[in-house]
């Protein structure tokens, strides 16, 4: 237990990254405003590329990339409360979301130069949506399990497989997946690569999967015999797998992990006003005080992100007590409710309510499995 506690040291945002809240919140205040608590739930599956595009016209697109790529050049606390605030204003950021938050950086590491020339100031413009090729289909959360599979074929590659539960494919321009290159999937991790596809390739085939909530985030892709060009590849052939597990602790580490419920909590609490009994106040205390815990450790890992290292028990701890959080602030507020029926509650709380209760079970699978992430984390301990 110690050497976990030691994994999370107490880390401070610097002045100059906190100096750049009061900007982003007077920026989020007058452009979302009318913007119902229902819509603003969806927060970082909210798509809407002009929205993005707002934000990389103010410099707060690829805040971490290096200015040569377009990007703002900052450390990864700058980035951490350009999150936290979007988030907990409920601002539409899927158009932007994985490119900045992983595929960036991922091919700043091991793209490319050319690579970085062609996709990070695009990333930084908000010009390009990018998804993630992990998942695939019959293989549950067993990320390791690839059957996609990119041959050589001439100076190029031939591609064909299927990715599953893909966010925002049907919405991306490019995807960044994990194929195998070599072995079979018995081989687990040897024989994996990563390949930067453009989704407008013939033989790609990309189908919306609709939600309880009547909505579709997430996609299967087909690859039919698609043609890859040479410099498709990223990183190093077979590195793949090291590759992916650097780009999930970007991930797995951040407040959006543990913020998709923000808004609600925000509106139950603003209706609660004079009218909370004490136990209202217990379950709030108690969920705010499991929510700063939450971001405490969130920004100790975001400290040793800007360090360089790449945390991934932490991530995974992160990602699996946070999910945990999010879909407890729903079910505790609707316990809470029922329990009052003389509290007078808005429309906005109850669709925003109902919404999450429909959504809330998908948090512990987005990103990994309750089940896998408890595997690496007591891989991460030495526990198994």
């Amino acid at each position: 237990m110690l050497a976990l506690i030691d994994a999370f040291p107490e880390t401070a945002l610097p002045p100059e990254a906190e100096a750049l809240r009061g900007e982003i919140k007077a920026f989020l205040a007058e452009r979302l405003a009318g913007m119902s608590g229902r819509d603003r739930a969806r927060t970082w599956t909210g798509f809407d590329r002009a929205f993005s595009r707002d934000l990389a016209e103010r410099g707060w697109l690829g805040l971490t990339l290096p200015k040569e790529y377009g990007g703002g050049g900052r450390d990864a606390f700058a980035r951490f409360v350009l999150v936290e605030e979007l988030l907990a204003a409920g601002a539409p950021i899927a158009a932007h979301w994985i490119g900045d938050r992983q595929s960036g950086p991922l091919l700043l590491h091991y793209g490319t130069e050319a690579q970085r020339r062609k996709y990070l100031p695009a990333i930084c413009r908000g010009e390009i949506v990018f998804c993630i090729g992990m998942s695939e289909p019959n293989a549950g959360s067993d990320l390791a399990s690839v059957r996609t599979r990119a041959v050589r074929d001439g100076d190029g590659w031939r591609l064909n497989g299927s990715k599953i539960w893909t966010t925002y494919a049907h919405q991306s321009d490019a995807m960044i997946a994990l194929v195998r290159t070599a072995g079979t999937p018995e081989d687990r991790h040897n024989g994996l690569s990563q390949f930067l596809i453009d989704l407008a390739l013939p033989g790609i085939t990309v189908r919306p999967i609709r939600l309880g909530t009547g909505e579709s985030d997430f996609s299967e892709v087909h690859f039919d015999n698609v043609a890859l060009p040479a410099d498709a590849l990223v990183g190093v052939e077979g590195n793949g797998w090291a590759q992916v597990n650097a780009e999930l602790a970007f991930e797995r580490s951040g407040p959006e992990r543990m913020y998709s419920s923000l808004v609600l909590l925000d509106l139950w609490a603003s209706t609660l006003d004079e009218n909370a009994d004490a136990a209202d106040i217990e379950l709030l205390g108690r969920l705010v005080a499991r929510l700063g815990s939450l971001r405490a450790m969130s920004i100790a890992i975001t400290g040793k992100l800007a360090a360089g290292e790449s945390p991934l028990t932490e991530a995974a701890l992160i990602k699996d007590l946070g999910t945990e959080l999010e879909q407890a602030i729903p079910v505790g507020i609707v316990d809470a409710i029922g329990k009052r029926p003389d509290l007078a509650c808005n429309a906005n709380l109850m669709s925003t309510l109902a919404f999450l209760l429909q959504l809330n079970h998908v948090f512990s699978l987005r990103g990994g499995t309750r089940e896998i992430l408890r595997g690496m984390i007591a891989r991460g301990l030495g526990l198994r």
